[in-house]
């Protein structure tokens, strides 16, 4: 019995020896599995089963075209030219696409129709037939503005998706999908339809469904009339102005050669009235340009400023008027007399660093804009200013004086151009222009007074623009030389006042 009891003793003895020894041989087999990463091993295979099996139900592959690039700082230039070539395949289409979106074109008697949201369209190429599908998604974040009911519903992603059969694949990937950026560049320059933007005050805007918009720019047709033929300006000038755009424009290949930004600047100066906002247009008629008008008291930072930019397409101008009157870009601090700002801090208490913590303060609370002269040097000529091409600056004022040297400086604004008064050669023009008159007897009378008194094209036209049924050359000239002589009379008016003031300042000083 006693034997029998110590043989059990030891035989369960040694099965809890040996449960122990299983028992740390499989933690130590289990450590090492876990090191070889078997979850994610099966769970590669089990992916890649599952798009096997997904490969034999659905054996077409995909491309996705996206609206915007990566980051969402533009939109995306292969977006543009797939929309623009599905509306050609669409007006093609003899049926399939039963919902469509329609949008003015170039011609005001058609419309531009494209696929709606959720409809498909089959396109054929070489033997291969494929699908497009305009697709929608919820935007990944809503970041837009919150008001006192609800925060801003987003616009949807939008993209296109590209469906064909994996036998095709290398016909689709190679030259179909070139083959639709190519013909969709051509439709856009077909239907281009040349637009004037202006910028939007904060983060976006309400799109046309009434979604909110992440767009910087807001726009309408660009419709103005003013071309070099009907602007008033010494033809010489006029022809190297002329000239200078024509060479821009054609100097891709020069651009590349010598490393720079396919960008030009243009410094539009003289005083109001001398047509400096005519120029403007008549330039972009002359090169066929959209414009964007840049306000720059809404633009709240630097980094706002360069999205406008990165936002701006090519062929485009970039105008930024009255940039003296914009923001304080002279470059030049305005300071007190010291013993004034001393005098001002012992009543108050206050030091200078807290009057200016205090201002600053009061600039945020304000609201207003944070773009520094900096921000607007690299806005011009900085790394970003490379991002695109074929875009012309210009910044017009009335008193370039006030600018900081380093604003206008060439390789910023390379070429500078002087509006000045009418001589008499715009007068001229503007005759034979207004009055459809190549001479006058009256011609040498304003001549003559053209060269003694300044005038602005813009007050010059104006007088020869006839205002009643009887009105002809002869009145409107002699309205002219009215106007001339007036202000003629004014400007020796002034002279002498300011001769009298000067002469009893001296005396003032001679009695002290």
């Amino acid at each position: 019995m006693e034997a029998a009891a110590a043989s059990s003793l030891w035989g369960g003895l040694n099965s809890g020896i040996m449960l122990s020894l299983l028992a740390v041989v499989w933690a130590m087999l289990w450590q090492a599995l876990q090191g070889l990463q078997l979850q994610q091993y099966f769970g590669r295979h089990s992916r890649r089963l599952s798009r096997r099996l997904a490969s034999i139900l659905d054996p077409d592959l995909t491309v996705t075209v996206a609206e915007y690039d990566g980051g969402r700082m533009r939109r995306s230039d292969a977006f543009k030219e797939a929309k623009a070539y599905l509306e050609r395949a669409t007006r093609e289409a003899r049926g399939g696409v039963r919902h469509l979106k329609a949008e003015p074109g170039k011609d005001p008697d058609r419309l531009l129709l494209s696929m709606d949201d959720d409809e498909e369209i089959t396109d054929e190429f070489r033997g291969a037939t494929v699908t497009w599908r305009a697709c929608t998604a919820p935007p990944r974040e809503d970041s837009a503005p919150a008001y006192f009911w609800g925060r801003a519903p987003r616009a949807d992603r939008r993209f296109y998706r590209l469906f064909f059969a994996e036998r095709h694949r290398d016909l689709v990937l190679g030259d179909y999908l070139t083959h639709v950026r190519r013909e969709g560049r051509a439709v856009m320059v077909k239907n281009r339809q040349r637009k004037l933007f202006t910028n939007i005050s904060g983060d976006g805007s309400w799109d046309s469904d009434g979604l909110w918009s992440d767009s910087v720019w807001s726009h309408v047709v660009f419709e103005h009339p003013k071309t070099f033929a009907t602007l008033a300006m010494d033809p010489d000038k006029k022809k190297e102005v002329m000239d200078d755009l024509d060479a821009f424009r054609n100097g891709k290949d020069y651009y590349a050669r010598v490393g720079k930004a396919w960008k030009r600047g243009y410094l539009l100066y003289g005083p109001p009235g001398t047509g400096k906002s005519t120029m403007i247009a008549a330039m972009a008629n002359h090169l066929d340009y959209d414009v964007y008008d840049i306000e720059l008291t809404s633009v709240r930072t630097n980094t706002d400023l360069r999205k406008l930019f990165i936002e701006t397409t090519s062929k485009s101008i970039i105008v930024v008027e009255d940039i003296d009157c914009s923001l304080d870009l002279t470059g030049k601090r305005k300071k007190k007399n010291k013993k004034e700002e001393d005098g001002e801090n012992k009543k108050d208490g206050t030091t200078t660093k807290q009057q200016e913590e205090d201002k600053e303060k009061e600039d945020e609370k304000a609201g207003g804009s944070k773009v520094t002269l900096s921000g607007v040097l690299n806005f011009i000529d900085g790394l970003w200013s490379a991002c695109g091409g074929e875009r012309i600056i210009v910044f017009t004022t009335n008193h370039v004086e006030k600018l900081d040297p380093a604003l206008i400086r060439r390789g910023r604004m390379d070429k500078h151009i002087e509006m000045s008064y009418c001589c008499v050669q715009a007068f001229k023009f503007l005759a034979k222009v207004y009055l459809d008159v190549d001479d006058h007897p009256r011609f040498d009378a304003v001549a003559a007074l053209l060269r003694e008194v300044d005038m602005t094209p813009a007050d010059v036209a104006e007088n020869l623009t006839p205002k009643a049924p009887g009105e002809d050359a002869d009145s409107c000239l002699a309205a002219l030389v009215e106007a001339l002589e007036k202000a003629k009379e004014d400007a020796l008016a002034k002279k002498a006042k300011g001769k009298e003031e000067a002469g009893s300042a001296d005396e003032l000083d001679d009695e002290e």
